[in-house]
C-alpha cells in the first residue's frame, strides 16, 4: 500500500526572491480557511470532558486544542480575534486542567498527561494577563521535576518525548520562552539531563542490535523497542539535551557523547535521507519502498529537527546538508494519506519546509510549504486521505493543521508545536 499521494505539484522556479514568494501568499484567503477550520474544531471537539478513556493530553485532547487557539491568537493577522480566541483557549484549558487533577497517575507526562496541561495553561493565562494563575501553574509544573529524575521511574521507558524526561524538558523550554526566564531551577534540569545520559549509556551497553562497526554511545527503548524518530525515539531525546548547553558544555565527555550519538543518526540514514523507525529496521529491508514511514513521528520529517539543532550548536555543514536531504525526501513522499495532521500527516511534512526556510532563507522551501498547504484544499486530498482517529486534535487532526497554516502567514517565526530549535 502506497502511504502517500504522488507529488505532481509545481516546484520552485529559480530566480524568484523570498520577498516575491512571501508576497504570493494570499493572507486573506488563508485567514478565511483558518477561521473556518477553527469553527469546525469548536463544533467537533467542544471544550468539555470526554465521555470515557481519559482526555488525551496535548496529543489528542482538549489541551492541544487550547494551544491551537492560543497560537492563532499570537498571529498579527488575527489581532482582531485575539481576545475571543484567548478566552476560548481558556475554556479548553480549564477542562484539561480539571482532568489533570483527576488523572494523577500520568501527571508527569508532557504530551499525554497533566504536565502538558500545566505548561499550556500557564502560557494561556499569562497571555490573558492573569499572572497569578500562570505562576501557580508554573509551580505545578516545576514540582514534577523530582518525579522524573529517578532513573527508571517508568517501566515502559523513562526518557522519550510523550511521557518521559524528554517531554518534561520540552515543556520546560516552552515555559522558559514564554515567561522569558528560566522557570525550572538549574539543579533540577541538570539532574534530569544527567539521568537521561546515564540511562542512554546503560541502554547502549545492553543494545540488542549490535553494530560494532557503528557504535552509538546512547540508546533508549520504549516498550522494549529502540525507536529512533521524534515521537518516542533517540532523535527527540538528543534534540532536547542539546537545548541545555549549561549541562553538556560543563563536561567535555558528555558533549562528545552527544556529538557521537548525533553522528550515529547521520550514519544510519538511508540513501534517500530517511531514517528507519527503530533499530530493528536499520539496514534491513522490512518494508517496500512505498511503505516506508516518512512522518514526523517516525522518519525524516521528525529527525530533521535534531540535525537542525546540531547545526545550530556545532555549525558543521554536514548537519545542514542532512536537513536538506530530509526536506527532499519529504517533498517526494510527504503528501501523506493518513490525513492533515502534524504527527503523521501533510501539515507535519509542510513544517519541514518552514524549518528549512528559517535555516537557509531559501525561498524554495517556503514555496514548497505553500504547495503542501494548497494540496490539503484539493479534492484529491479530501477524497483520498484517511480521517484521523482524533480528527480535531493538535497532533493527529485539524488543530495542528491550523498551527501550520497560521505559520504560513508569519514564516519568519514558524515552528512545529513545542519543537522550536532556534
Amino acid at each position: 500500500m502506497v502511504r502517500y499521494f504522488k507529488n505532481n505539484l509545481g516546484d520552485f522556479v529559480c530566480g524568484r526572491s523570498a520577498h516575491e514568494v512571501e508576497g504570493d501568499i494570499d493572507r486573506s484567503y488563508w485567514k478565511k480557511i483558518i477561521k473556518s477550520t477553527v469553527d469546525t474544531i469548536l463544533k467537533g471537539q467542544p471544550p468539555r470532558k470526554p465521555g470515557s478513556g481519559g482526555d488525551g493530553g496535548l496529543y489528542v485532547g482538549v489541551a492541544g486544542v487550547a494551544y491551537m487557539y492560543y497560537y492563532v491568537a499570537q498571529c498579527e493577522v488575527f489581532s482582531s480575534e485575539r481576545y475571543d480566541y484567548l478566552n476560548t483557549a481558556r475554556d479548553y484549558i480549564e477542562v484539561a486542567l480539571e482532568s489533570a487533577v483527576v488523572e494523577k497517575h500520568d501527571e508527569h507526562s508532557f504530551l499525554l498527561g497533566g504536565a502538558g496541561a500545566y505548561a499550556v495553561g500557564s502560557i494561556i493565562f499569562k497571555a490573558l494577563g492573569q499572572q497569578d494563575v500562570a505562576t501557580k501553574l508554573v509551580n505545578d509544573y516545576a514540582r514534577l521535576a523530582k518525579k522524573v529524575v529517578p532513573l527508571n521511574f517508568l517501566r515502559c521507558g523513562s526518557d522519550e518525548l510523550f511521557v518521559g524526561r524528554a517531554g518534561y524538558l520540552c515543556g520546560a523550554l516552552a515555559l522558559t520562552r514564554t515567561h522569558q526566564t528560566q522557570v525550572i531551577d538549574s539543579t533540577s534540569l541538570h539532574e534530569i539531563c544527567e539521568a537521561m545520559v546515564t540511562s542512554g549509556r546503560s541502554g547502549a551497553d545492553h543494545h540488542r542490535y549490535s553494530t560494532p562497526d557503528l557504535p552509538c554511545p546512547l540508546m533508549y527503548a520504549y516498550y522494549d523497542t529502540e525507536y529512533l524518530g521524534a515521537a518516542h525515539g533517540l532523535s527527540a531525546i538528543l534534540q532536547m539535551l542539546l537545548h541545555f548547553p549549561d549541562y553538556y558544555k560543563s563536561n567535555y565527555s558528555i558533549e562528545e557523547c552527544l556529538h557521537q550519538a548525533v553522528d550515529f543518526m547521520m550514519a544510519i540514514r538511508g540513501k534517500d535521507g530517511n531514517i528507519a523507525p527503530a533499530m530493528d529496521e536499520v539496514g534491513v529491508m522490512r518494508r517496500h519502498e512505498d511503505e516506508t514511514l516518512i512522518h514526523w513521528c517516525h522518519g525524516a520529517p521528525g529527525v530533521v529537527y535534531l540535525f537542525a539543532k546540531a547545526y545550530l550548536v556545532w555549525h558543521e555543514e554536514k548537519y545542514l546538508d542532512a536537513c536538506k536531504q530530509c526536506a527532499e525526501v519529504t517533498w517526494r513522499k510527504g503528501l501523506l494519506k493518513k490525513g492533515p495532521g502534524i504527527c503523521h500527516g501533510v501539515a507535519g511534512s509542510g513544517y519541514v519546509f518552514l524549518l528549512l526556510y528559517r535555516l537557509t532563507h531559501d525561498p524554495k522551501y517556503l514555496h514548497r510549504a505553500v504547495r503542501f498547504a494548497e494540496f490539503m484544499m484539493t479534492d484529491e486530498f479530501k477524497g483520498g486521505a484517511r480521517t484521523p482517529d482524533s480528527p480535531y486534535s493538535l497532533y493527529e487532526g485539524l488543530a495542528g493543521t491550523v498551527c501550520f497554516l497560521t505559520d504560513l502567514l508569519e514564516p519568519h517565526k514558524a515552528a512545529f508545536p513545542f519543537f522550536d530549535v532556534f
